[in-house]
């Protein structure tokens, strides 16, 4: 690509015809992401309503898992769908996906759980999820590729960046309902059906978001390739020629991956941080995380804007580099501010497993099929759903796991060849046991709210908002900028979705094994901090900087 002068001259104004087209496709564009992320918003709800046939560790490892699956599958969505609108058009591939991504999530509003058809229900929400998933990966690209088309040179990163605050403002609108439904229902009512509504109402956004982009018209640089006979007749195939794949595979591992974790790891991962790690009621802890949200979307735009002036490039890095640099440091900040009580219980009275090492598993199983029922796995597993970190200490081998925490000393059980009744009696004993002993050592079931430091622990979600600007806000601009026109839905879905859909999707279940599996509440953080660091050094080696090209190449 090459630089126009046109791309050095003064900023074209934002037009009434611009305003038209960046409001209809990023309106959109917030339903499908408020659609996407009811469901991780709702994880833990969800873990017990459709995975309560496994022990809870398990079932929220695959509620998070069938969180994950929607994202697996981005990426077959972003080649199917990205093909079909660098043939047919922009405007009529997004119009179906968004009406996919809406009534899967009306029909998981309906559907019966657990406890009503068994292993049907868990069966047919992954199903949901993978459809939800496939039109996304068609979504974002279409949307990014609409609005980057339209935008006059020197103001592109300004104008995809509305875009870009379409996914916080969606988990923000999904917050808001959430919080809007319990504090109307009360928790109880909210958790027994009440989460139901959020996703029953979507249908409602779903018809006023399909009026709205059947009033938009087809890119023009798209109509104009099409009428010079320019288009690709094959752009999946098109999109793997050497040159082109290989660039595909610098933007997933230079500028996607990092961009991804760094997104869901100061969003999504923070969310569920509060809530299962830190134990914060979970009213409280939306209410936070949607403080921090507000404050930092502005900063999309920010970012967007000033990628016009200084590059596209250098912003993304930099946010890989101190995410890297300071999420440890941060998180801690959020356990001191949020929940001190398990901080200083940890420092007086820190728990440990004594236990046979060859008997302590990895407890993460995405099939389903492994038991952890070692006395280590069950005394490791019950620390984890109460939120108490832990330590490993090794013991003779063949002896029973016991649990030290200050003066206290619980004896864990072999769970292999028990029936349902006695495992059902002895993990009663067990657990009133441990909730004995970490009570006195002063772990709290629960955070105490009059405690949180309000201001300070905003503030550090805050700054985990602005990382996530800083790498989101310009990446549509960089996207749209590195591939040509007749491939460019297609080429730039790809990468964008592997990266999201993979690195950044898996996140939340990937930390979450970690910390049970290690019994460090901070360890799971290695996961972003690693991929961060992996975009940081790749993207500065190997990618160029976009933003004087010229896209109607």
């Amino acid at each position: 690509m090459s630089t126009t002068a046109s791309n050095t001259g003064q900023p074209a104004t934002l037009t009434q015809g611009h305003k038209k087209v960046i409001f209809a496709s990023s309106l959109g564009t917030v339903f499908e992401w408020y659609d996407f992320y009811l469901y991780g918003s709702l994880a833990v709800i969800i873990a017990r309503q459709f995975f309560s046939g496994v022990n809870e560790t398990t079932g929220m490892i695959f509620a998070l898992l069938a969180f994950a699956a929607g994202f697996f599958v981005r990426p077959f969505g972003a080649a199917f769908f990205g093909s079909l609108g660098d043939r047919i058009g922009r405007k009529y591939t997004f119009l179906v996906t968004i009406l996919i991504m809406g009534i899967s999530t009306f029909l998981v509003g309906v559907l019966p759980n657990y406890a009503s058809i068994g292993v049907a229900a868990p069966v047919i929400l992954i199903v949901l999820r993978l459809a939800q998933g496939l039109a996304m990966g068609g979504e974002y690209g279409g949307a990014a590729t609409y609005v980057a088309e339209h935008a006059p040179p020197g103001r592109r990163g300004l104008y995809t960046s509305f875009i870009q605050t379409t996914a916080t403002l969606g988990l923000f609108l999904s917050l808001a309902v959430i919080l809007g439904c319990r504090l109307w229902l009360g928790t109880e009512a909210f958790e027994a059906w009440g989460w139901r509504i959020p996703f029953l109402g979507s249908i409602v956004l779903l018809g006023i978001s399909v009026w709205i982009r059947l009033q938009l018209a087809e890119s023009p640089l798209f109509q104009q390739m099409k009428a010079e006979g320019k288009g690709s007749k094959m752009p999946f195939r098109d999109s793997l020629k050497d040159g082109n794949f290989k660039l595909m595979l610098l933007v997933l591992f230079g500028a996607t991956a990092g961009q991804a974790v760094v997104w869901y790891g100061g969003q999504f991962y923070a969310l569920f941080f509060l809530q299962s790690t830190l134990k914060v009621d979970p009213t409280v802890s939306y209410l936070l995380i949607a403080a921090a949200l507000l404050l930092g979307t502005p900063f999309f735009l920010f970012f967007g804007w000033l990628s016009d002036k200084i590059g596209r490039k250098k912003i993304i890095l930099f946010g890989c580099l101190v995410a890297a640099i300071t999420y440890i440091p941060l998180f801690k900040g959020i356990t001191h501010f949020a929940n001190p009580a398990v901080e200083e219980a940890r420092n007086s009275a820190p728990a440990v497993v004594i236990a046979d090492p060859a008997t302590c598993s990895f407890q993460f199983d995405p099939v389903g099929v492994r038991k952890f029922t070692s006395s280590c796995d069950v005394a490791t597993a019950a620390l984890t759903r109460a939120g108490v970190p832990y330590s490993v200490q090794p013991a003779p081998a063949g002896s029973l796991a016991r649990l030290s925490v200050g003066g206290n000393e619980v004896t864990s059980f072999e769970a292999e060849g028990l029936s349902a009744d006695e495992l059902k009696a002895r993990q009663g004993e067990f657990g009133a046991s441990l909730k004995a002993a970490v009570t006195s050592a002063g772990y709290p079931e629960k955070a105490d709210t009059a405690r949180i430091n309000v201001p300070m622990t905003i503030l550090l979600l805050w700054l985990l908002v602005l990382y996530v600007t800083m790498v989101y806000g310009p990446i549509a601009a960089y996207l749209v900028e590195l591939f040509p026109t007749r491939i460019r839905y297609t080429s730039m879905s790809l990468p964008y979705h592997i990266g999201n859909g993979w690195f950044g999707g898996f996140l939340p279940a990937i930390s979450f094994a970690l910390v049970a599996g290690t019994g460090n509440m901070y360890y799971g953080l290695w996961y972003p901090i690693g991929i961060a660091v992996m975009t940081l050094v790749i993207g500065t080696f190997f990618l160029r900087e976009t933003k004087d090209v010229d896209i109607t190449k």
